[in-house]
């Protein structure tokens, strides 16, 4: 497939970019900005995006690229700071700006060929920058500007080197998306070729010849990114995959149940179960930090992992549904942008087992993942669940978790999710579910005194998680799923709704 690599300077928008690319069928990779010509010779890669960053390409210590990549042929796209990179590494001049540019800007293009074919004239643009080009590299010719930006767009066509001060990759650009197409397919040539078709057909290959007669064992939660990575891998090798779904006593109501009875009807998936509830929350006992709950449950599930891997022979390889934001933001850049954590979908597991690691999606984000996983036919109660965090239910039961207090978190929030799918919404809302909180009030029940504990409802839209607003449920679906709690589950007698943003909120509570 064609490829465009993004070089990351610690751009905020950086994993913007490379959505952007892909949403034009071509596959991106996104590498730290220091990524040396030979690697990128290696990629095969048809163009090259140097990102967005908050430093100042004048500063001791500023990140810039490998300079060999403007004279290797491959077209190059600079966006605000990686425009003044470009400025700056081939003998141009960059300084502060006397008026810093945040915000809305219209663009007067000077040059509608190539990077502005079909733009129009004048344009909306998003700036977002305090140093600017004050000379052109010799053999650039300035292709549009603004009020504030004489030289907000440049372009070297011999070389094939372009740069934007502007952000085209954000919503808030009015033709953002053409300028990247513009320098995807007319600048680099490249085709639109990124399918979900073909990366399984690739990624049935690749894991063919990288197993052999292996064996290769699968985590299988029942979440949306092991579930396709298990059926994926299943369509490559069949009975040498080997998924363990392990019940950890705080999964939501018949969620094993559920997961296991369906992935063994629909796919013949050598699926092994093991009921460890009563091992987790023996160990939960007493226990109210979310910390320490959290390191419980990693660790046991470690424990368990290696006993179901050890029973088994012959295996010698872990698959995992990591995906590409996991391994970005395990990535440490130079500069102010640090590394966020690191992702092991199994707590460490590939050290501690000495198993080679098989990733099957370590190139794709959540929404690609899903269109594979539609592609292999998984049903789309599958595909569209909700995000549920690993700890499960431990960490919506604030304060020590009890067989009692799980039953009655459990039945609320099947309320929830029911009433929430009956009302038709399921798919409008990121994530929602139900915490029990370590609070109890004075009810009336049937002219009698209650003195039981209280639900909180939390329900949110978001388009990554990263950020979310309080989804404004209807008061009829909420009224509804109040008398239901309060009537169906015996120890609730209060339900509240939770209506704070993230930030400054979290989604989880714990």
């Amino acid at each position: 497939m064609d490829k465009i690599l993004i070089l990351d300077f610690g751009a905020q928008y950086t994993q913007l970019i490379a959505r952007r690319v892909r949403e034009l069928n071509v596959l991106s990779l996104v590498e730290n900005f220091d990524f040396p010509l030979e690697k990128i010779r290696e990629l095969d890669v048809k163009g090259i995006i140097l990102s967005g960053g908050p430093s100042s390409v004048y500063q001791t210590g500023a990140p810039l690229p490998d300079s060999r990549i403007f004279d290797a042929g491959i077209p190059v796209l600079g966006i605000c700071y990686g425009l003044q990179v470009i400025a700056y590494q081939l003998n141009g001049e960059v300084d502060k700006s006397a008026h810093q540019e945040f915000g809305k800007a219209m663009l007067i293009v000077d040059d509608s060929a190539d990077l502005f074919h079909g733009i129009g004239d004048v344009t909306k643009v998003w700036m977002s920058h305090a140093d600017k080009v004050t000379k052109l590299p010799p053999g650039f010719v300035p292709i549009a500007h603004t009020d504030n930006s004489p030289i907000a767009a440049i372009k070297s066509e011999q070389r094939k080197i372009f740069g934007v001060q502007f952000h085209p990759e954000v919503i808030h650009t009015a033709k953002g998306k053409e300028v990247l197409s513009n320098f995807v397919f007319r600048v680099c040539g490249c085709r639109a070729n990124w399918q979900p078709g073909n990366f399984i057909d690739e990624t049935v290959q690749k894991v063919r010849e990288t197993v052999g007669e292996g064996k290769v064992i699968c985590a299988m939660s029942g979440g949306v990114d092991s579930a396709v990575a298990a059926v994926l891998l299943q369509k490559a090798i069949g009975s040498q995959l080997h998924a363990a779904h392990i019940d950890n006593g705080v999964m939501r109501k018949d969620e094993s149940k559920n997961v296991v009875d369906y992935f063994r009807k629909n796919f013949d998936i050598n699926l092994h179960y093991v009921d460890a509830s009563d091992t987790f929350l023996k160990r939960l006992r007493g226990v109210t930090d979310p910390e320490k709950k959290r390191k419980i449950i990693g660790n046991t599930f470690i424990e368990v992992f290696e006993n179901v891997a050890h029973d088994i022979r012959d295996v010698k390889f872990l698959a995992q549904g990591t995906l590409y934001p996991d391994v970005i933001e395990s990535q440490s850049q130079k500069g102010p942008s640090a590394k966020i954590k690191t992702h092991h979908n199994v707590g460490g597991l590939p050290e501690v087992m000495k198993l080679k690691l098989i990733e099957p999606f370590r190139l794709l984000f959540k929404d690609e993942v899903r269109l594979v996983g539609r592609e292999l036919g998984i049903s789309n109660d599958i595909i569209e669940r909700h995000p549920f965090p690993g700890p499960g239910l431990a960490v919506r039961i604030l304060g020590e978790v009890t067989p009692e207090k799980l039953a009655l978190l459990r039945s609320s929030d099947d309320i929830f999710i029911d009433e929430i799918r009956k009302f038709g919404i399921y798919s409008q809302i990121w994530q929602a579910f139900a915490v029990l909180l370590p609070v109890q009030s004075v009810g009336v029940m049937g002219d009698e005194r209650t003195y039981e504990y209280t639900i909180a409802l939390r329900a949110v839209t978001s388009q990554d998680g990263m950020t979310a607003d309080w989804a404004q449920l209807p008061y009829e679906l909420l009224n509804k799923v109040s008398n239901r709690i309060i009537n169906e589950v015996r120890g609730i007698n209060r339900v509240v709704y939770d209506v704070s943003s993230k930030p400054p909120a979290t989604i989880e509570w714990e």
